[in-house]
């Protein structure tokens, strides 16, 4: 049998570092269970050897009209008929997330959510998740049946185990009445942006920041370090930052390997999408920020004393 995983792409057709994790992830699966795995690339030019490179034995690249904008319902038929084994792995994307539950149900397989670390044991499939929003740590077995798995970004990692690959161009059957919703528009970032949820670092600012006007330092920061820029929800909400930067329980949930939080108080909802950062670093002038009880390190401080400084600092470091 094998471990079936969606390597998702980007708009230009390149695969997401979300989907190479997922392949990865798939990856220590099969090597427990003897299986091999097999990956589903919708709408990709990429080279596969991208996938191989992680661990795909074949390359099922889909083209199909239908498929063209992307569609849960159709997305979801896709994954379902190419199976060919008890278990589906999918990259914990805001698109792979939003037809994994239709997945799921059209497979009639058990859903897990959010997995960052390699299965303990395969039977009964035995794997840490994150619960809780995120303020905990759960561990799952799924004693029977098939299962689809999301897998958790910057959690589990990039892990390479090149395989000789074979790709395969494959014609499924999909109609535009089986995208029963689908995305129409796309507004794309700009393309120097590092995409959030991908970034394994981000600088982020809140309310702290007092402006909008304020934001150069921000980016700035965010450019030497080769970072991606966030926001806490109220400066989101009052159109300081664009809502694509909103990080939080109502935002986007982020694991990158280090998180610096700039004026932010550290709300129990922007935690809850923060906590699985490998460090967190914050700013702030109020020593009793309750940021700072979650921290890895502290600077209790005026940011805009403080962030200079580290920005003189870093430009030190890199010769700049």
């Amino acid at each position: 049998m094998s471990i079936l995983v969606y390597a998702e792409s980007a708009a230009d057709g390149h695969f997401k570092k979300a989907a190479l994790e997922a392949v990865s992830y798939a990856k220590s699966i099969a090597d427990k269970a003897g299986d091999t795995v097999t990956a589903v690339a919708i709408n990709a030019t990429e080279s596969s050897d991208a996938l191989y490179k992680y661990g795909a034995n074949k390359v099922l690249k889909i083209t199909n009209d239908a498929l063209k904008n992307f569609s849960p319902n159709a997305y979801a038929k896709v994954l379902n008929e190419l199976k060919d084994g008890d278990t589906i792995v999918l990259p914990a994307t805001n698109d792979a997330s939003s037809f994994a539950p239709l997945l799921a149900l059209k497979s009639s397989s058990t859903l897990v959510t959010n997995l960052i670390a390699a299965p303990s044991n395969v039977s009964p499939f035995t794997a840490e998740r994150k619960a809780f929003s995120g303020k905990g740590i759960e561990t799952i077995e799924v004693t029977e049946g098939a299962k689809v798995l999301t897998v958790l970004q910057n959690a589990f990692g990039l892990k390479e185990n090149p395989v000789s690959g074979s790709e395969e161009a494959v014609n499924v059957s999909v109609s535009e009445a089986d995208a029963k919703e689908k995305v129409t528009q796309v507004q794309q970032a700009s393309s120097d942006k590092i995409d959030l949820k991908e970034a394994e670092i981000v600088v982020s600012g809140g309310r702290g920041m007092k402006g909008p006007e304020n934001w150069g330092m921000i980016e700035e920061l965010a450019k030497l370090l080769g970072a991606a820029t966030a926001s806490s929800k109220p400066v989101a909400d009052i159109g300081w930052r664009p809502h694509s930067e909103h990080v939080g329980q109502t935002g986007k949930a982020i694991s990158p390997k280090l998180y610096i939080a700039i004026g932010i108080s550290g709300a129990i909802q922007h935690l809850a999408g923060v906590n699985s950062s490998k460090t967190i670093v914050v700013i702030n002038s109020d020593a009793e920020a309750p940021f700072f009880k979650s921290a890895d390190y502290g600077i209790v401080g005026d940011a805009f004393e403080v962030v200079p400084k580290l920005i003189e600092e870093v430009k030190k470091y890199k010769g700049v």
